[in-house]
């Protein structure tokens, strides 16, 4: 999210162009924006933060290797080095929003308050990269500094910022996850997360890619494969296997979810909004419970080939066999005086749960976890144990 205006820096940050033009247009004036276009040096845009994009620079370092160069920053960077006279009209620029600008032409200068490019930051990162590793000259030997294209968009508007920022990074296709994390549909969530987990951070951008981020779009499939039937909003019966493979799927649902929770005029209200409640309450849970069956010990001599083990220690399950068995527990979940939770009753035991996992996986899915993640018979097969243990807890 956004930080909010008061605990911005108000220092006007000083953008120096070499031309600039007013271009706003009367609906912008009406609402109280400005919108110039111009031209700077590169080194202009160095020092501008992007901390209201939606995605930062990709090949900045976070705990991590720096990661290949794409397609497009080789291109920007092959430009600046052969053709730096054409930069400027090779290259797409940078877009800028600022709370409030001051223009100076004759010292070619913008004050621009909390400016932060919003679509250019992989310009700018390659334009960093580009003056700290060498230096420009002309044919004839002097010193010369290509330029590049800026848009400034002056608003106070912080709403209509995010949404700027989410339209203009369409063009180069933005994840999903870094729209929901800008628009702060993930932050409930983190919060309910860090109750019960404190200091875990879930990741809200494609450039969060460290250990330190619990992986938003994976716990939104295990939360997925957790919701029980009296929850299910979906039309038709419930069906899980898309939770295992298709973790934009769930994190498009969860979008669904939360707009339709936080929607007081929505027809469905209520059913969201305890849908919703679902997710906060089980999200810390749901990723231990996930961690728990990645690692069980149970299936320590099922002779099951596709379990990774170093000796007699489980190192990993496949996906497509812990997917159906979470599936199966959501028939466990249950509403407590402390929100939602997943408590097989005292009768059940996992190991029965693990032979039925083994029986399917070897007679349905042929010995394949991808066939098994995939199989909604798998998934059918399993529920139906966990749906016998249910319902006899109740009768007791």
């Amino acid at each position: 999210m956004a930080k909010s205006a008061s605990a911005r820096s108000r220092k006007p940050f000083k953008f120096y162009f070499h031309s600039v033009r007013h271009v706003s247009s009367p609906e912008d004036l009406d609402n109280n924006r400005r919108v110039y276009v111009g031209t700077a040096p590169i080194g202009a845009v160095v020092d501008l933060n992007t901390n209201e994009n939606v995605r930062d620079y990709l090949l900045e370092a976070e705990g991590r290797k720096r990661r290949r160069p794409t397609q497009v920053h080789r291109a920007i960077q092959e430009t600046l080095e052969n053709n730096p006279q054409d930069f400027s009209v090779l290259n797409s620029g940078v877009t800028i929003v600022a709370r409030a600008s001051d223009v100076h032409e004759k010292n070619k200068c913008m004050l621009l308050t909390d400016p932060s490019i919003i679509n250019g930051s992989q310009t700018q990162g390659v334009i960093k990269d580009f003056l700290q590793n060498g230096t420009l000259a002309s044919d004839e030997g002097a010193s010369f500094i290509p330029h590049v294209k800026f848009e400034v968009i002056v608003t106070d508007n912080e709403d209509l910022i995010a949404e700027i920022s989410i339209a203009r990074n369409f063009q180069i296709d933005v994840m999903t996850l870094s729209i929901a994390g800008r628009r702060g549909q993930l932050k409930e969530l983190e919060d309910s997360f860090q109750a019960k987990r404190p200091g875990i951070r879930l990741q809200q951008s494609e450039t969060q890619l460290s250990e330190d981020y619990v992986k938003t779009e994976k716990l939104l499939q295990i939360i997925t494969a957790l919701i029980p039937e009296a929850l299910w909003v979906k039309s038709g019966e419930m069906n899980k296997v898309y939770t295992y493979s298709m973790k934009a799927k769930c994190l498009r649902d969860f979008q669904e979810i939360y707009l339709r929770a936080h929607n007081t005029s929505d027809p469905q209200h209520g059913k969201y909004r305890d849908l919703y409640q679902f997710f906060l309450d089980t999200c810390a849970d749901a990723q231990d419970l996930y961690g728990k069956w990645k690692t069980h010990q149970g299936f320590a001599g099922t002779g099951l080939r596709s379990i990774e083990r170093e000796g007699r220690t489980i190192k990993d399950v496949p996906d497509g066999i812990v997917f159906p068995i979470l599936s199966a527990l959501s028939a466990f979940a249950k509403k407590t005086n402390d929100g939602w939770k997943i408590r097989p009753p005292s009768s059940f035991s996992d190991e029965e749960l693990i032979s039925v996992a083994k029986s399917v996986l070897i007679e349905i899915a042929n010995h394949n976890p991808w066939n098994m993640g995939k199989s909604k018979a798998c998934y059918s097969a399993l529920y139906q144990i966990t749906q016998i243990y249910r319902k006899l807890s109740v009768a007791e």
